[in-house]
């Protein structure tokens, strides 16, 4: 079990963007966090108003786009054009090549979004884009949100990941058994937890590598991601 507190991640402040990397990312260079398993980024952005990522191009990477707070406007060389909204999951497939631009769709609301990157098990995929809504199915269990088969109606992604999605309430417990051979990365998005006894805060990070139970004690109203790699 290794914890990745939230003061440690990198850090951007570009004032239209405020951005935490859990991982090496743009300026941000770490040679101890390059990524855990095939998950390869988790940055935490928080977009002002009228601000965004104009067109630029991704190749061969799984990207998840996960909105905590506010509404995401997405486009892309696909022709899909959607806003997304706290509850929605969006799969994007780079594969052979995409551009897109993401905006904050509020021109006074900032928005907050985990942008998650997972490297596929094979390069030169046809591009391809998916966005389903979970909402309240996460209350009180860890909800299965992205698979590599699309088990339980989540998201498909081309990699051996699970990637669950979770609301706790304050005293809220749920469990997550680990299999042999498979290795966990949770990520607190809000609130506080209580992580097979360790006390985690918002913005902190853990893995695990050998564990065959997780217990999950939410301490505060609280939001996690659950991630279960090969």
């Amino acid at each position: 079990m290794k914890i990745r507190r939230s003061h440690e991640r990198g850090h951007a402040n570009h004032g239209w963007l405020d951005s935490h990397h859990s991982f090496s990312f743009a300026n941000y260079y770490d040679p101890e966090h390059m990524g855990f398993r095939a998950l390869r980024v988790i940055n935490d952005d928080r977009v002002l108003g009228g601000q965004g990522f104009g067109t630029h191009p991704h190749r061969d990477m799984e990207i998840i786009s996960y909105v905590v707070e506010g509404e995401l406007e997405h486009r892309d060389s696909m022709g899909n054009g959607s806003v997304i909204r706290p509850g929605d999951v969006q799969r994007m497939r780079a594969g052979t090549g995409v551009t897109h631009s993401e905006y904050n769709h509020s021109a006074t609301d900032t928005v907050r979004f985990l942008q998650i990157w997972i490297v596929p098990d094979e390069n030169g995929l046809e591009p391809g884009y998916e966005q389903k809504f979970f909402g309240d199915e996460r209350r009180g269990t860890l909800r299965l949100v992205a698979s590599p088969n699309g088990a339980e109606e989540s998201v498909q992604i081309h990699q051996d990941v699970r990637m669950y999605a979770s609301l706790l309430e304050d005293g809220d417990r749920v469990r997550h058994a680990v299999r042999a051979g498979r290795h966990v990365w949770l990520q607190v998005v809000r609130g506080n937890l209580s992580v097979n006894g360790v006390e985690l805060d918002e913005g902190d990070g853990v893995s695990f590598s050998e564990a065959t139970d997780i217990a999950i004690t939410s301490t505060s109203d609280s939001e996690l991601i659950l991630f279960d790699l090969a």
